[in-house]
């Protein structure tokens, strides 16, 4: 997992099935510390190749920094060549996707982890997840790493909603940006900024010339590892503020 150090908590990851309000069955990982029970909890949202062995590690590993972690799969509702294909099958469904069973399902995710207080973090797509999720009152804290601001047009469908629309009423949120990134450009981070203007607890950080993905996957050539390592130590600090 790149420039995520391993903390200081031995720790498992499984994979198990959570349930979700409309009975779908929802594959994720679970981690947790082996060393305690009395550690907070995460929910990670993937991004868009979803629940794979680069999440089973990443779960595992913010595990040993004291975090219960759920990370469900968003497209488990999906066709099985949705669910089985490649980015451009998952991507061509993202307007099938609804929110109310996407935000429902890591809400599901959330009360797996027991009665603890929980913050969510994403990825991409997940982080664009993240930021709607940070706004429905479950999660105590979130951070989204270069989660789309607004919906990009080819994923616009009747059930995603936008991102911007319930922004002012998130928990605390940190959100990371590459200002290289297409899918996040300066437009939309002066609108997030915007709707932060008087939410100290909501930092905007940029980092100069990274491109989208440049912390979670270190084998993409966008891996930026500096920037990384400076991001989870951010995205750390954040979540246990």
């Amino acid at each position: 997992m790149g420039e995520l150090a391993e903390g200081p908590h031995p720790a498992d990851a499984t994979r198990v099935t959570l349930t979700a309000a409309d009975g779908a069955a929802i594959p994720a990982v679970l981690a947790r510390p082996t060393d305690t029970d009395d550690a907070p909890g995460l929910v990670l949202h993937p991004d868009v190749l979803g629940v794979r062995p680069l999440f089973d590690d990443l779960a595992r590993r913010l595990a040993t920094h004291g975090y219960q972690v759920c990370c469900p799969e968003p497209f488990a509702r999906a066709p099985a060549a949705v669910r089985d294909g490649d980015a451009d099958a998952r991507l061509a469904f993202m307007p099938h996707l609804d929110d109310a069973e996407q935000l429902g399902d890591l809400a599901v995710a959330a009360d797996r982890l027991g009665d603890r207080p929980v913050s969510a973090l994403g990825f991409c797509m997940g982080g664009m997840q993240t930021l709607k999720a940070a706004a429905t009152g479950r999660f105590a804290r979130a951070v989204a790493f270069y989660g789309m601001i607004r919906v990009p047009d080819a994923w616009r469908g009747p059930a995603l909603t936008e991102p911007l629309a319930t922004a002012a009423q998130v928990c605390p949120t940190l959100a990371l940006f590459g200002d290289a990134d297409p899918f996040t450009p300066a437009a939309d981070i002066d609108a997030l900024r915007a709707a932060w203007a008087d939410r100290p607890d909501c930092p905007v950080v940029v980092y100069p010339d990274a491109e989208h993905g440049f912390v979670h996957a270190p084998e993409r050539p966008a891996h930026r590892a500096a920037d990384a390592a400076d991001a989870w130590r951010r995205a750390l600090a954040f979540l246990a503020a």
